[in-house]
């Protein structure tokens, strides 16, 4: 999936030297939208890849988390809990790797360290599909059930706001807005319609 993203420039003028802030990302018709990254972009705070592994699990044929958030040069763990074999792949320009079909757990995590979407497949199950959001960016966070992502000990400096969505069809517009001395809290609206997870087979064979 083309990656394609809103962005929004953010002046965070909070009075003390590190602020929180929650942004609610919803649809027109005023509806969360979970499953959103929300990157805050600067180019003193890059990345800082945690010294543990990530982890994408393969459970009763799907992928777990649907979308996955990194930041950039995280190594990410691809255990198969299911009693039949997968065989993951991406063809991604940001990442592109074949776990050949195995089971249980590779021998090795994958590492990835350009920033993007890397889309996720697997060569025998054709309904398995998930995202990995690799960012450049120290301070990023993905959307909950509610439409809401939070973020805190942010250093007071000017963002660039950068959105994803894995249900976007066409690049978003580009729009600028300022958050004002104390103000916490911003709710953005895009022309986005959720749709359903990737849907388990009924087969057994995979729990």
């Amino acid at each position: 999936m083309t990656r394609t993203c809103l962005l929004l420039t953010l002046g965070l003028c909070f009075s003390s030297l590190a602020a929180t802030l929650e942004v609610t990302v919803t649809n027109t018709q005023q509806q969360p939208l979970p499953y959103t990254v929300v990157e805050l972009v600067h180019p003193e705070y890059l990345a800082a890849p945690p010294a543990e592994a990530a982890k994408v699990v393969q459970q009763q044929l799907n992928f777990q988390p649907f979308v996955s958030v990194v930041q950039q040069g995280t190594r990410v763990e691809f255990p198969n809990l299911d009693k039949t074999r997968h065989h993951v792949y991406s063809f991604s320009k940001a990442k592109t790797f074949e776990l050949r079909l195995y089971a249980g757990k590779p021998e090795a995590p994958v590492m990835f360290d350009q920033a993007g979407v890397v889309t996720l497949g697997c060569n025998i199950h054709d309904n398995m599909l998930a995202y990995i959001y690799v960012s450049a960016s120290r301070y990023v966070a993905l959307t909950d059930a509610d439409g809401k992502a939070s973020f805190s000990e942010l250093p007071a400096t000017t963002y660039q706001l950068q959105l994803w969505s894995p249900w976007q069809t066409q690049p978003l517009p580009a729009a600028q807005g300022s958050i004002n001395a104390g103000q916490k809290n911003i709710t953005i609206e895009l022309d986005i319609a959720p749709q359903a997870l990737p849907a388990t087979p009924k087969r057994g064979f995979g729990d």
